[in-house]
């Protein structure tokens, strides 16, 4: 297998601007009143749709820490059928997935799915940052060839 270059290591002044996005977007998403629960509950998702191995290991115990219950974990990537999300965070996951996939009228879906759950215009960019954000983590560790990072039991 040919050994890939970690991203992290060669180019440190970009992933200290990932660092920072990423940041700026949790920050936001605090000031927009969205819990830290859902914020993980995004980061998990789109870790999945872009199969990050090292994200999910990270992200599934900051979401069990942030108070997502097992349930919610589980049935992540059948959410739109299970009854157990509440109303904001089926909007959130409905946008971060938009934000991921970015299929054609994304950005007009996405403001449409926020305004019915009745989510403000900063709720709706935050939860669009953190999408992004975590995106960016996610091609970064899949380029740089990370492996999953679990905690010892």
């Amino acid at each position: 297998m040919t050994e890939v270059p970690d991203l992290v290591r060669t180019q440190r002044e970009s992933y200290r601007g990932a660092i920072r996005m990423a940041q700026a977007a949790g920050a936001a998403a605090e000031a927009a009143g969205i819990g830290r629960d859902v914020v993980e509950l995004v980061n998990v998702r789109v870790s999945q749709l872009n199969g990050c191995a090292r994200c999910l290991s990270l992200h599934v115990p900051a979401a069990q820490k942030a108070g997502v219950d097992d349930a919610r974990l589980h049935l992540l990537p059948a959410w739109r059928e299970a009854t157990l999300y509440s109303r904001l965070e089926r909007a959130a996951l409905e946008i971060a997935e938009l934000t991921t996939t970015v299929p054609a009228g994304a950005a007009e879906r996405a403001a449409g799915v926020g305004l019915d759950a009745g989510l403000t215009e900063e709720q709706i960019t935050a939860i669009e940052w953190i999408a992004i954000s975590i995106g960016a983590f996610n091609r970064i560790s899949i380029m740089s060839g990370h492996d999953a990072r679990w905690p010892e039991d």
